[in-house]
């Protein structure tokens, strides 16, 4: 066997292998990639909703644990209570295990809020976020290595003019200049 047959056969196997491996792994980024890339149109990692809710008016003075804890009462949320204070005058804020509830001392009007982890994308946004650290970061960083291994091993895959010296050339041109072009606008 010729050495170019042996670079060929070498270099099909360990773009093949590294692919299979890290078929999971790209995935996940590219989940992770699509919501962080649209953080500003919603929140990636927890749905939010919201309900106004209306309480009976009551004094900043002397605002209590109980009193807090039978407010959330008519709510059904007295159990998830953990904390209160008062940002501002007036103003209460009850954290509660999942959300919050915000309301206007005087007027009596607030605003209950619950954040549940959204599916999917909590738990692929915390590996991508590099969160677990350590070895995770270990085979985050051996990842972005396969990958430029695979984009380069990529290119040599085909031969002949569906390779890299015929529309393979032009495609990788393109796949190039379009990233210069965005860096040219907006750097």
């Amino acid at each position: 066997m010729k050495t170019t047959q042996r670079i060929r056969k070498w270099n099909q196997a360990v773009h093949r292998d590294l692919g299979y491996f890290f078929a999971a792994m790209t995935v996940i980024y590219a989940l992770s990639g699509i919501a962080l890339n649209h953080m500003k149109d919603w929140d990636p990692n927890y749905h939010i909703t919201q309900e106004d809710v209306r309480v009976k008016p009551f004094e900043q003075e002397g605002f209590t644990r109980d009193m807090a804890l039978a407010m959330l009462e008519p709510l059904g949320e007295e159990d998830n209570y953990k904390n209160h204070y008062f940002p501002e005058a007036g103003i209460l804020k009850i954290f509660l295990d999942g959300g919050s509830l915000t309301v206007d001392a005087e007027a009596g009007e607030g605003l209950l809020e619950h954040a549940r982890r959204r599916a999917v994308f909590f738990e692929v946004n915390y590996l991508h976020y590099n969160t677990p650290r350590n070895l995770w970061t270990w085979f985050s960083d051996i990842f972005a290595g396969a990958l430029v291994i695979m984009a380069i091993s990529g290119l040599f895959i085909l031969k002949g003019n569906k390779g890299i010296t015929g529309r393979g050339a032009w495609l990788t041109a393109a796949g190039l200049i379009i990233p210069a072009v965005f860096l040219l606008l907006y750097l």
